[in-house]
């Protein structure tokens, strides 16, 4: 059984799929496989298993490995802003309904029944 750290990506574990979807492009067969081991040994993703499947059919079927993207989305890319894009410059000023009806709509006394 792979351990992590040994993998041919040492992220593996915290990369998204769009970003291994990339990396994985520049990977051997063996290094697929490897992958793909590990990957059934641990998480079973479904949609990563069909990545990594996919991959060992284009490269048995004659792709070569490739340098990947190097913009691919990677761990410590991940989540460099958090927070809400609200600030009191856009927030709106705060308001209370009124008691009766809305604000072009006024409401009626209960005793007035005409």
């Amino acid at each position: 059984m792979a351990d992590h750290r040994t993998l041919p990506l040492p992220d593996y574990d915290h990369l998204p799929i769009g970003g291994l979807e990339s990396r994985v492009r520049s990977l051997t067969a063996e290094e697929v496989e490897e992958l793909l081991t590990y990957e059934r040994d641990h998480a079973d993703r479904l949609p990563v298993t069909q990545l990594l499947t996919a991959r060992l059919d284009q490269l048995g079927s004659g792709a070569e490995p490739t340098s990947g993207d190097p913009g691919a989305l990677r761990p410590e890319q991940h989540g460099r802003r958090s927070g809400s894009p609200v600030s009191p410059a856009t927030s709106p000023q705060p308001m209370s309904p009124p008691p009766h009806g809305t604000p072009d709509q006024r409401g009626r006394p209960k005793g007035d029944r005409t």
